[in-house]
């Protein structure tokens, strides 16, 4: 896996909260690259048909409204005043733009200093940090997130939200800007773990991507 694909996809990433209409960014690595973890299957139905929904339902939401020329921030910032259809496709854009980029083909990466240093002085250990994710995956009733987050404290916090809210949202408790994100509806893993979300919850640390968290985590402080 090339460092540059990455960088390619955060930039054209990043770049399209410029304005909308929105687009769904390229995947930066093949279906089949997460094998073992998450299977090919998965991935092309993942991203091809769910994620790519919600990209042409929130450009149909939004077509004609205010929402249109505004960047996606802007929209899930005030999303509990905005159609449901809104909410709802403009949240599984987002989740799913930073869903793809967190995982990687790329083995053992590892959180910077910065990052390590703030996870254990917020939870403890590496360890209690991916116990505290996971259940709160794990927990999560029906579909949704659990995500790590930056406060707007420069602190980080586990979270989860339900259906594709996020913590960008006004309408969720705890607000702040996600760096990592796991994806617990069911298409994200049936396939392979038919109802043992534990097992995908379990397996999602062995492709993540610790180096696009931490330059997520960098950025969100340089905003503070």
């Amino acid at each position: 896996m090339k460092i540059y694909k990455i960088a390619a996809f955060t930039a054209v990433f990043a770049a399209q909260f410029a304005f909308a209409q929105f687009k769904q960014t390229p995947l930066p690595y093949a279906y089949n690259a997460l094998e073992g973890n998450i299977d090919a299957q998965t991935m092309e139905i993942h991203y091809s048909k769910h994620a790519a929904a919600y990209v042409s339902n929130l450009n149909k939401a939004i077509a004609g409204t205010p929402q249109e020329k505004q960047t996606l921030f802007q929209i899930l910032s005030k999303a509990g005043t905005l159609p449901m259809a809104v909410r709802n496709n403009a949240g599984g854009h987002y989740n799913h733009e930073l869903f793809w980029t967190v995982m990687t083909p790329q083995k053992d990466t590892q959180p910077s200093a910065k990052l390590s240093k703030a996870i254990t002085d917020a939870f403890g250990s590496m360890d209690a940090f991916k116990e505290k994710m996971s259940k709160a995956g794990a927990d999560r009733f029906g579909s949704g997130w659990a995500w790590l987050s930056v406060d707007k404290n420069g602190k980080l916090f586990v979270s989860s939200t339900p259906n594709q809210d996020n913590p960008l949202m006004d309408v969720v408790e705890e607000k702040g800007t996600p760096i990592f994100g796991i994806d617990v509806w069911e298409h994200a893993y049936y396939l392979k773990y038919q109802n043992k979300r534990a097992d995908y919850l379990t397996a999602i640390w062995n492709v993540t991507n610790w180096k696009e968290v931490s330059r997520r985590y960098d950025e969100a402080l340089s905003k503070k």
